[in-house]
C-alpha cells in the first residue's frame, strides 16, 4: 500500500531530524531553520496520512499523491543523508578541520560560495515548495487529520508455558523440524516456515520451542521468528 511506504520514509526521515548531532552540524551550516520548516510542513501532511490510507484503495487521486509523497521523501532523505555525510566526515577528522580553516581564510569569500549550505539550499527550498503543495492538495482530495487507529488488544498476551509443561506437539516439532533440517529448506540461505491457525491454539508457544531446540541453534548461525497478528504491517514486520 502507498500510504504504508509513505509513513515508513515519513518516520525515518523524522528520526534523523531528531538527531542531536544532526542538528547541531546543521545549526553549524546555518541550514537548521530550513531543515525545521521542512519538519513542519511534513508533520502536517503527516497527520493525513490515516485518512489516505482509507481512501487511496477507492480513490485513484489519493493513491497518486501518496506516490508524490513517497518520491518527495526519498529526495528529503537523500539530503538529510547528504548531511548526515558530511557531519560524519566532519567529526571523523577534526584536525584537519583546523587546517581548511586557516586556508579559508586566504580564499577570497566569492571563491567559498560552494558551501554545504549553499549546495542544499536550493535542494531544501525546491522540496518544501513541493510539499507545501502537497499539503495545500488536502482540501480537493478531501483528505482530513483523523485519529490514528485503535490496535487490536484483544489477542492474548504471549504464553509463559515452560517447555517442560507443553504436551502433544512432539508430531509438529519433529515435522517442523524435518522440513528445516533435512528437507529442501536446509539447503537455502534464507527460508521462512510459517505456522498458521486460529488464535490461542500454541502456534506461539510452539514456534518458541521449536527456536529454542538445541539442532536448531546448532544447524543455523542466525534465526529469527516473528508473530503476525491481527494487525498486519509489513514494514513491522520487515
Amino acid at each position: 500500500m502507498a500510504e504504508a511506504a509513505a509513513a515508513a520514509l515519513v518516520k525515518v526521515i523524522f528520526e534523523k531530524l531528531a538527531d542531536e548531532a544532526f542538528k547541531k552540524y546543521a545549526r553549524s551550516k546555518n541550514i537548521h531553520s530550513e531543515l525545521k520548516q521542512l519538519g513542519s510542513t511534513l508533520s502536517q501532511i503527516q497527520a493525513l496520512l490515516n485518512d489516505a490510507s482509507d481512501k487511496e484503495i477507492t480513490d485513484e487521486s489519493v493513491r497518486l499523491w501518496l506516490n508524490s509523497l513517497q518520491h518527495l521523501a526519498y529526495d528529503i532523505d537523500d539530503v538529510l543523508d547528504d548531511v548526515a555525510t558530511e557531519a560524519m566526515h566532519r567529526e571523523l577528522t577534526p584536525e584537519s578541520e583546523a587546517s581548511t580553516s586557516m586556508v579559508r581564510k586566504l580564499i577570497p569569500t566569492c571563491c567559498t560560495k560552494f558551501s554545504l549550505s549553499h549546495r542544499l539550499s536550493p535542494k531544501l527550498d525546491s522540496i518544501t515548495t513541493r510539499l507545501r503543495y502537497l499539503e495545500k492538495q488536502k482540501a480537493d482530495l478531501g483528505l482530513i487529520v483523523k485519529e490514528e487507529k485503535p490496535k487490536n488488544t484483544s489477542r492474548r498476551n504471549e504464553t509463559s508455558l515452560l517447555e517442560s509443561n507443553v504436551v502433544g506437539r512432539e508430531g509438529e516439532k519433529k515435522r517442523l523440524l524435518n522440513q528445516l533440517l533435512v528437507g529442501e529448506s536446509s539447503k537455502e540461505k534464507f527460508s521462512i516456515l510459517p505456522i498458521v491457525g486460529l488464535g490461542g491454539v500454541g502456534k506461539t508457544t510452539l514456534a518458541r520451542i521449536f527456536y529454542n531446540d538445541t539442532r536448531v541453534k546448532d544447524h543455523f548461525e542466525l534465526m529469527a521468528w516473528v508473530c503476525v497478528s491481527d494487525e498486519f504491517d509489513v514494514f513491522k514486520i520487515s
